[in-house]
């Protein structure tokens, strides 16, 4: 029967492991994102993949629903910063690996100067030491909304929080 919670896996991988080219053509992101493992990265892949399979899915047949599924789609990946709202199905289709990794609240921490490095901000969220909307978030894999990301901030018990903390950044 199954684990009630777990019903799905959120990511597929690779046809084969061992590619060359594909290893190396990952090896980037782990370093730049920093990523704990691969199965992040391909989370992030597959979750682009359903994104686009959809818009294409909407292109493929122009009926009233289908328009109304399309606004849908864009609205929800603009309000993920994904696109812009004014985008169509074309630019969901363009969408990158690169995109959805920049929104995750890991990489949003340390491009906004809480963390002196990406993996110091995977470390300040795994301990509890950031908030989002004045609520503890510890899954450095979050999406970061637009509408979250100026509520972004030091938990209010942190000790990172103080200006004096050696762990702060400059």
């Amino acid at each position: 029967m199954g684990d009630p919670r777990r019903l799905h896996k959120k990511y597929s991988k690779p046809g084969h492991p061992w590619q060359k080219e594909r290893l190396q053509e990952e090896l980037p992101y782990m370093g730049k994102y920093g990523l704990r493992n691969k199965k992040e990265l391909w989370k992030h892949k597959t979750q682009i993949s359903r994104f686009r399979q959809l818009a294409r899915q909407l292109l493929g047949a122009k009926t009233e629903k289908t328009i109304e599924a399309e606004t849908v789609l864009i609205k929800k990946l603009s309000s993920l910063g994904l696109v812009s709202e004014a985008a169509s199905l074309d630019d969901i289709l363009g969408l990158t690996v690169e995109d959805i990794l920049n929104r995750r609240l890991q990489t949003i921490v340390f491009k906004k100067g809480l963390a002196n490095t990406i993996y110091q901000s995977r470390q300040l969220i795994t301990h509890g030491h950031i908030t989002v909307n004045n609520k503890v978030m510890k899954n450095p894999g979050y999406i970061v909304s637009l509408s979250e990301e100026p509520t972004l901030d030091y938990a209010f018990n942190s000790p990172v929080k103080n200006k004096l903390n050696v762990n702060r950044s400059a």
